[in-house]
């Protein structure tokens, strides 16, 4: 018999999502405010180089946060396809032992795997879930 741990949780995706959405504001709004600076600036007194190498630094910070993001999403969906194919035609049982059946279909969501049981049911396939 096999065991299979949860993955991730969707409070743990929320949050994921909603950092990204920060981060591109956040991202958008540097940029917008660097270029105000530039066109603002007193020409007789210009920025100073190493302030602007200062913010460039950190502009390239969160844009490879965000593509660093991006990237692990992408894993863990492949890690959740994976995990998917490997389950279809074998028996289910939940963690209180009320629900089992074979698995014929699995769906995949952002926070983890739902599986479609022979009887109907559909279990998240998460900790405590038996899969044998």
């Amino acid at each position: 018999m096999t065991t299979v741990a949860a993955t991730s949780s969707s409070t743990a995706s929320a949050g994921t999502s909603a950092a990204t959405s920060a981060a591109t504001v956040d991202y958008n709004s540097f940029l917008k405010l660097l270029v105000a600076e530039l066109k603002n600036q007193d020409p007789t007194e210009p920025m100073d180089a190493t302030q602007y190498m200062s913010q460039l630094a950190s502009f390239s910070n969160v844009e490879q946060n965000i593509q660093t993001n991006n990237k692990l999403d992408e894993l863990l969906q492949t890690s959740y396809l994976s995990q998917a194919g490997s389950i279809i035609g074998r028996t289910l049982t939940s963690p209180d032992g009320e629900i089992t059946g074979t698995i014929e279909e699995v769906r995949i969501f952002d926070d983890g795997i739902v599986a479609v049981l022979d009887t109907g049911d559909q279990v998240v396939v998460s900790g405590g879930v038996t899969i044998s």
